[in-house]
């Protein structure tokens, strides 16, 4: 019962969505996650966290490194493609978009919000899930305005102006 209740909670607690890339001897590799934060700023890292049933968690500990992709409200289609709610065209869900290596090797989403090209510093397994910590080595910025996911459903960030104080 109280899984659920967490569960229900939790779903109600709108985020960002990134797709999660590194780099295997295969090729790369990729999901969609929403459970990402900042550490902390000196030094720049990230804090990521990935199912243990997924490839990517294994993957990114193999490999070392990760890109944190932060899509744009425009990119809701590859959301779902890394997700594995949508099929991949001709069996590569990389071939949806355009992307660049970085110093990583892993990949960076061209138009994406903002990229972070991370080396793994810490990884954790807390019950369900891997928790990645990485350090921050580079930022590639794009533009537009976050995709946010709540309750099962994808929406829009609308910015005021300003805020009262």
């Amino acid at each position: 019962m109280l899984r659920d209740d967490f569960i229900g909670g939790m779903r109600l607690a709108a985020s960002g969505v990134s797709i999660v890339t590194t780099r295997t001897p295969e090729g790369w590799a990729g999901v969609t996650v929403s459970a990402v934060c900042s550490v902390s700023a000196d030094p720049p890292a990230l804090l990521v966290c990935i199912n243990q049933r997924s490839p990517l968690a294994r993957a990114v500990v193999a490999s070392g490194v990760f890109c944190v992709n932060l899509l744009s409200d425009e990119q809701r289609a590859l959301s779902e493609l890394f997700a594995g709610r949508a099929p991949a065209p001709e069996g590569d869900r990389f071939g949806a978009a355009s992307w660049l290596p970085l110093e990583s090797g892993a990949p960076a989403l061209l138009g994406a919000l903002v990229a972070f090209d991370c080396r793994l510093a810490r990884e954790v397994r807390w019950g369900s899930h891997h928790v990645l910590i990485g350090d921050v080595r580079n930022v590639v910025r794009g533009g537009g305005r976050p995709l946010v996911y709540c309750d099962r459903g994808y929406g829009r960030v609308a910015l005021e102006s300003s805020l009262p104080a």
